[in-house]
């Protein structure tokens, strides 16, 4: 009866005990750094980006150079070409 009663209390207090909750993550806005206003600028040559400022932090990324893989919605990628013409812009 013991062992019964020490049961039932353990269960009880582990019924007390809240449940973690998962993180939530937000999903960011799908145009979160501006880059559907600069969809222009894909084939344009590179030149263009000197007469240029951009309101979000920028990554220009050339062929073979290394970028880190880090994810940074407000950041505004444009990709250049082997030819010197802007290949892609996309937020990230």
């Amino acid at each position: 009866m013991r062992y019964l009663t020490g049961l039932v209390v353990a269960c009880n207090l582990a019924g007390c005990v809240p449940t973690p909750t998962p993180p939530s993550f937000e999903t960011p806005p799908v145009d979160s750094c501006g880059a559907n206003k600069l969809q222009s600028l894909v084939g344009q040559p590179d030149l263009v980006l000197q007469t240029l400022r951009f309101a979000a932090p920028t990554r220009i990324i050339r062929p073979g150079m290394a970028v880190t893989m880090d994810y940074a919605p407000g950041r505004l990628n444009i990709e250049i070409n082997s030819e010197n013409r802007i290949r892609a812009v996309h937020c990230g």
